[in-house]
């Protein structure tokens, strides 16, 4: 399967109206792994396959546990994520899932127990920043397996 779209190259003001959104992130103060982590679940959510293979060897490359990345779509029930996490993904599935809740008060409070509510709005961009790259990189057919993270990459 080839590629449909090449959004750098056909609407690069589009891609790199994206890219600033990420960069926002970065500078957020929300933990790079937490970030990442919350990026792979959606795509997971998503069935987006560039965007697994990116954020799986992100999370590798920075020293994430296999272990946590593979039992990631069973977090509810496996010991491997620290209450932070565990609301951080929770939130992200709500958002990621909006038309199934409408993101539920029990979930915004056990969210709001442990980040500030910058951190929940911040959380929030995230989520709907990797679910945009989820629906930019499967409607483009965007080919994964070339991505290197830039600790691999350099």
């Amino acid at each position: 399967m080839g590629a449909r779209l090449h959004y750098a190259r056909v609407a690069p003001g589009a891609f790199e109206a994206m890219e600033s959104l990420d960069q926002y992130l970065e500078r957020s103060g929300l933990e790079q792994p937490l970030l990442n982590l919350i990026r792979l679940r959606a795509s997971q959510i998503n069935g987006c396959a560039y965007c697994l293979d990116m954020h799986w060897k992100d999370l590798i490359a920075g020293g994430e546990r296999a272990q946590r990345l593979y039992s990631l779509d069973a977090w509810r029930e496996s010991p491997y994520y620290t209450e932070r996490e565990r609301a951080a993904l929770a939130w992200t599935e709500a958002v990621t899932l909006i038309t199934a809740g409408h993101v539920p008060d029990q979930v915004y409070q056990e969210a709001r127990a442990h980040f500030s509510d910058k951190e929940v709005c911040d959380l929030t961009l995230a989520v709907a920043t990797i679910n945009a790259w989820n629906r930019l990189s499967i409607a483009g057919r965007i080919v994964p397996g070339t991505y290197q993270p830039a600790a691999i990459a350099s």
